[in-house]
């Protein structure tokens, strides 16, 4: 059973924004302390939503979890911005699903 929703695992200066809307936040200090909230609250949430650097530190629960229906995890800029990383995991999921870049195709004209 899953108690929560919506949870929010980052930086400090990243997730506490979040509080303030009810969303239930984790700030993490490193690699190993984001691999294990992860993993930990993939349990109980059904969208987990990921600065883009503990995205990049979990990436190995992320993908186990991705081929579920739950938990959704979605990367999400830092306070620090966007490392673009939302963005290709986007990309690839539509070149993916229909065979052909038709989001972000930027061609020089």
């Amino acid at each position: 059973m899953r108690e929560g929703s919506v949870a929010v695992i980052g930086d400090k200066d990243s997730v506490l924004v979040f509080k303030a809307i009810g969303v239930d936040v984790y700030p993490v200090d490193g690699e190993i302390q984001a691999r294990e909230k992860v993993h930990a609250l993939a349990r109980t949430y059904s969208v987990i939503l990921v600065t883009e650097q503990v995205a990049k530190w979990a990436e190995m629960y992320i993908a186990r979890y991705s081929a579920r229906p739950y938990p959704v995890i979605v990367p999400i800029p830092s306070a620090e911005g966007s490392q673009g990383l939302g963005e290709a995991r986007i990309k690839a999921n539509v070149e993916k699903a229909i065979g052909a870049d038709i989001l972000f195709d930027k061609e020089d004209k």
